[in-house]
C-alpha cells in the first residue's frame, strides 16, 4: 500500500518542488505569494467577560506561574491551568486585556494571547480553580496499566453470537468488521474517549462499556467536571450515536460496534448550545492523555471558526493551545481519529469560507494555507471521509488529496440514540470517524505496544485502495488508486487490523 507522509513534510516537498519562497505562519508554512486571510477582529467590550488562552513560552509548571500571575495582574481570573503544555485558560471583562498580559509579563513568560469566541462567556466564571489530577510537574507516560492483549497469533477464529440488529449495519460488513470479530472483539484493558456530547449511560448497548471514573464534562468554561451525570448529554443525541459505532456491547440486544470489547469514555466538549469551543477542546485532550486513553475520537470542528488562520493573531493563539493538547496526548500513548467535514469542500485548495465566526455574524473570508480545519488538520490526527453503502464519496463529505488519510461509512448509519434507549440514523463524516476509532481500538487491542505514529501508520497502510469515484456535489476527485483526494490511502479495514502483523 502507499503511505503518505506527515502534512508538513508533503507541504515541504510540495514547496520544494514548485520552488516558491514561505513564510512561517504560526504552525503552518504559507507560500509568501499567498494573499493573507481576511481579519476578524473580535471587538471585547469593557464590562463582558471574554475567555482566553493564555500560551506560556515554555510547558513547565514555572512558566505557566509566571503567567497565571500576568493573568491576574491584568484583571483577569485563572480558569484553568494546564503547565504540561504551558497553557492558561483565562476569563476578563477588561477591554484591553490582550495587551495588558504581554505588557505585564514583560517577555518572560507569555508567548501568546487569544480570544476563544466572538461573545462573552455564557457559562459564567468558575468560582474558584479545582486541582487537577496530574497538573503538576513534568508530563509523565501513562501509568494505565497495558496487558498483553490479544494478540493476532494467539487468537483462534470462533463463531459469534448476532445481535438482532446487526443484519442492518452494512457499514461494518464493508470494512469487514463481522469479520474481524470472527478472531476478537477486541481487548476491555483499550480505553477510548468520545470527544463529544456525552453518552447515554443508560443505554443498555453502552451502558456495559462505559468507563465512569474516567469521563469528564470539559464545558465548564474548559475545566474539568467529573461530577456523576456531568459527562452525560443533556441536548444532543450526537455523542451517544457516535459511541454506539465504536463499541456498542455484543449483549443479544440492538447492535453491535466495530471494537464491542474495548471500553469508553465519555469526554464531553459540546455544550448545551452546540458549540465545542476551544477550552473545551484542550481540556478533553488533555484528560485523554492524563487518564492514559489509547484512542479518541473527535466528529466536530472547533468553534466559532471552521478554518484557524495562523496570520490572525487571536486564530493563531488558539491553534497553537489545541495543537499542544493534542501533542501532548499523543506524547501519552493516545491517537487520534476526527471527521473531515460535512461542506462537501476540498480542503486542499478551499480558499474561501462564508460560515466563521458561527456563534456571532459569519463573514466571507479569505482562507490561505494557514487556515485549516482543526482538529482535523493537525499532524498526529488521522482525518476521515465519509463514503455511501456503494463506497462512493458522501454528497456531503470534504475531501482533499493530502488531507484526507483513509475513508469509512458514514451515509445513513445505524446506531444507539439518546434520549431514550433506542437506534437511529444519521449521516456525516461524524458518522465515519468513529469507524477508524474503533478499528484504531482493534489495532491498539492487537499491538498493545505499539505507539500512536505506528497506530496511525498501519491504519492507513492496511486501508484498501479504492480509485476515484462519481461525485454528487463538490469538487472532483484528484489521484490515483494509491492515493486519491476522496479515499486517502483508501477504505479503513478492521479485519487486517487484527490478522495483520
Amino acid at each position: 500500500m502507499h503511505l503518505r507522509t506527515t502534512r508538513r513534510a508533503r507541504l515541504a516537498a510540495a514547496t520544494a518542488t514548485a520552488a516558491l519562497a514561505l513564510v512561517g505562519l504560526g504552525n503552518v508554512a504559507v507560500a509568501a505569494d499567498e494573499p493573507s486571510s481576511t481579519p476578524v477582529p473580535v471587538v471585547t467590550t469593557e464590562g463582558q467577560t471574554f475567555s482566553y488562552v493564555v500560551n506560556a513560552k515554555h510547558a513547565n509548571p514555572g512558566q505557566t506561574h509566571l503567567a497565571e500571575k500576568a493573568v491576574v495582574a491584568a484583571g483577569g481570573v485563572v480558569v484553568q491551568s494546564w503547565p504540561e503544555i504551558g497553557v492558561v485558560i483565562a476569563h476578563s471583562a477588561n477591554d484591553t486585556f490582550r495587551a495588558d498580559v504581554v505588557r505585564l509579563a514583560k517577555g518572560k513568560a507569555v508567548a501568546s494571547v487569544g480570544v476563544t469566541r466572538t461573545v462573552p462567556v455564557s457559562e459564567g466564571t468558575p468560582d474558584a480553580v479545582a486541582e487537577v489530577p496530574g497538573a503538576q510537574g513534568a508530563p509523565k507516560k501513562a501509568t494505565k496499566k497495558k496487558t498483553v492483549g490479544v494478540g493476532i497469533e494467539d487468537v483462534a477464529a470462533t463463531e459469534v453470537a448476532v445481535d438482532p440488529r446487526e443484519a442492518e449495519q452494512w457499514d461494518m460488513s464493508l470494512i469487514k468488521a463481522d469479520q474481524a470479530h470472527e478472531i476478537t472483539d477486541g481487548s476491555p484493558d483499550v480505553l477510548v474517549g468520545v470527544l463529544d456530547s456525552g453518552i447515554n449511560a443508560t443505554h443498555p448497548d453502552l451502558a456495559p462499556v462505559i468507563d465512569t471514573a474516567a469521563s469528564v464534562n470539559c464545558t465548564a468554561a474548559g475545566r474539568p467536571d467529573t461530577s456523576a451525570t456531568g459527562w452525560q448529554p443533556t441536548t444532543s443525541y450526537h455523542g451517544t450515536h457516535v459511541a454506539g459505532t465504536i463499541a456498542a456491547a455484543r449483549n443479544g440486544v440492538g447492535i453491535v460496534g466495530v471494537a464491542p470489547g474495548v471500553k469508553l469514555a465519555s469526554v464531553k466538549v459540546v455544550n448545551d448550545d452546540g458549540f465545542i469551543y476551544p477550552e473545551y477542546a484542550i481540556c478533553g485532550f488533555v484528560w485523554a492523555g492524563l487518564e492514559g486513553m489509547d484512542v479518541t475520537n473527535n466528529s466536530y470542528y472547533i468553534d466559532p471558526f471552521m478554518y484557524w488562520c495562523s496570520d490572525q493573531p487571536d486564530q493563531a493563539a488558539v491553534k497553537e493551545a489545541v495543537s499542544r493538547a493534542v501533542d501532548f496526548s499523543t506524547d501519552r500513548g493516545v491517537v487520534h481519529a476526527a471527521a473531515a467535514g460535512n461542506a462537501a469542500t476540498d480542503l486542499a485548495t478551499n480558499t474561501v469560507d462564508t460560515s466563521s465566526p458561527n456563534d456571532s455574524t459569519p463573514v466571507r473570508r479569505t482562507i490561505n494555507s494557514g487556515c485549516e480545519d482543526i482538529p482535523a488538520e493537525l499532524d498526529g490526527v488521522v482525518t476521515v471521509s465519509s463514503i455511501d453503502k456503494a463506497a462512493n464519496l458522501s454528497s456531503f463529505s470534504n475531501r482533499g488529496l493530502g488531507k484526507i488519510d483513509v475513508a469509512a461509512p458514514g451515509s445513513s448509519i445505524l446506531s444507539t440514540n439518546f434520549p431514550g434507549d433506542g437506534y437511529r440514523l444519521a449521516s456525516g463524516t461524524s458518522m465515519a470517524s468513529p469507524h477508524v476509532a474503533g478499528v484504531l481500538a482493534l489495532l491498539r487491542s492487537t499491538h498493545p505496544e505499539w505507539t500512536p505514529a505506528q497506530l496511525e501508520t498501519a491504519v492507513r497502510e492496511q486501508a484498501d485502495d479504492h480509485a476515484c469515484g462519481p461525485v454528487a456535489s463538490g469538487a472532483a476527485c484528484v489521484g490515483g488508486l494509491d492515493e486519491n483526494s476522496f479515499y486517502g490511502d483508501g477504505i479503513v479495514d478492521a479485519l487486517d487490523a487484527v490478522t495483520l502483523g
